[in-house]
């Protein structure tokens, strides 16, 4: 069934909140750390896509899933890289860190569609790209700077919003070649997802050894693959039918808020001023951003229907 736009909306606002969890569910592990919480987390993801995508496309799907050729590997190689960089940032920084590093990505696929397809970029998204870098420096300088500083942590996150960049990237490129020559077919893109959570939990299997997670841990991680990752997986695919690409960008935006508010009050990890200041920054262009786009979009449609 296709969604109206208010529950559209509603199930992106669901899918933000899902995301959310994993700040504030990684805080609560007993054993687990760093790999072992990656491992676990993508093949509990793997597991459930493996169901979900069965249950709604058959077993017949599974004949001419993988049949994308170097794109449905190289959306896969990117899927990898944001699974794992993500779980790992996490144990490294901390979750207001993490998150609005990775907000960056609509800015950073705005410029790789400039950089790689030569998409002609609006004023106002030059200045957002320049203010949320701004931001984004900001929260390295001053944790190059301070005792302590979790560096690293911002730097893994930093390959979430690259790759996310990467694949956007990547679609944007199969759909303008599709519509350059219909004959060109643009495959399936849900199959790199799964793949992409099976080469994350392969590589990180042997960095993760041995296995130290309890049971509780193994509870926990198995809410952040099915909750966290496969369910959202498959919902946004299905708003993203319906809503713009300038309006899922902007609620997307939730899932910091979300986030850094689970974390602070369900395990007590407050943003500290860095977080608070670069964030603002970023946020705030990012805001800007998507909202003057979504507005320029919806004055477009109306100035098409009243001439019409």
């Amino acid at each position: 069934m296709r969604l109206s736009h208010s529950r559209a909306v509603l199930a992106m606002v669901l899918v933000t909140a899902m995301w959310s969890i994993a700040g504030v569910v990684t805080r609560h592990l007993e054993a687990a750390r760093s790999f072992e919480v990656n491992f676990w987390r993508s093949a509990f993801n793997a597991a459930a896509l493996l169901v979900g995508l069965s249950a709604l496309h058959g077993l017949r799907y599974w004949k001419t899933a993988f049949q994308g050729g170097w794109a449905l590997w190289a959306s896969a190689a990117c899927w990898t890289v944001m699974y794992t960089n993500f779980m790992v940032a996490m144990t490294l920084t901390t979750v207001a860190t993490v998150l609005i590093t990775m907000s960056i990505a609509p800015l950073v696929t705005a410029l790789f569609s400039r950089v790689f397809l030569r998409h002609r970029l609006p004023g106002r998204t030059w200045a957002a790209i320049a203010v949320a870098g701004a931001g984004i420096g900001w929260m390295f300088g001053q944790q190059a700077f301070a005792a302590g500083g979790s560096l690293t942590g911002t730097f893994v996150a930093l390959g979430v919003p690259l790759a996310g960049a990467s694949n956007w990237t990547l679609l944007q490129y199969l759909h303008q070649r599709h519509a350059a020559q219909p004959q060109a077919q643009v495959p399936d893109m849900m199959p790199p997802v799964l793949l992409g959570a099976l080469l994350s939990a392969g590589l990180t299997l042997p960095l993760a050894w041995p296995l130290t997670a309890s049971a509780h841990d193994l509870g926990l991680l198995a809410l952040l693959g099915v909750v966290q990752l496969a369910i959202p997986c498959l919902l946004v695919i299905q708003v993203a039918k319906v809503l713009p690409a300038a309006e899922v960008s902007l609620l997307g935006l939730l899932e910091v808020i979300f986030g850094v508010l689970l974390a602070w009050v369900g395990a007590g990890e407050a943003p500290g001023p860095t977080a608070l200041t670069g964030g603002a920054l970023v946020i705030g262009a990012l805001l800007a951003n998507e909202g003057l786009a979504l507005h320029e979009r919806r004055s477009g449609g109306r100035g098409l229907d009243a001439s019409s």
